[in-house]
């Protein structure tokens, strides 16, 4: 399950970045999350759920963005949706493509609360 040490991961990217900016805890975590990012959602939300126990984001709001697969096709230069890795075009066919959209997994922001505003 590699889903724990995506989250376990996130968890500690998250504190350490709050801790370099002297807060005192996270209250928000937003994540960017493609289709074709190759994690099973709910799992990694139920490892993120036990991962931020007794941690700076044990309170924290975790906002994810799901982002939809696309592609563009080096042929006829066609952008459309995909659900697959390996999908055609569906203008011409080809296999030619590549994914722009939809691989991401990422921390897109953290809101901290400082120590000096308790």
């Amino acid at each position: 399950m590699h889903e724990l040490s995506i989250a376990q991961s996130i968890v500690q990217l998250a504190e350490q970045q709050a801790r370099k900016h002297q807060a005192s805890e996270i209250e928000e975590l937003e994540l960017e999350i493609g289709s074709l990012a190759g994690v099973e959602l709910q799992t990694l939300m139920f490892a993120l759920e036990s991962s931020v126990k007794g941690t700076m984001l044990e309170r924290a709001r975790i906002v994810r963005h799901d982002i939809a697969g696309e592609a563009r096709c080096g042929d006829c230069e066609a952008v459309f949706p995909v659900e697959t890795l390996f999908s055609p075009c569906p203008q011409c066919g080809s296999y030619y493509v590549k994914i722009v959209r939809g691989k991401e997994l990422k921390v897109k922001s953290i809101v901290v609360k400082s120590k000096n505003k308790e």
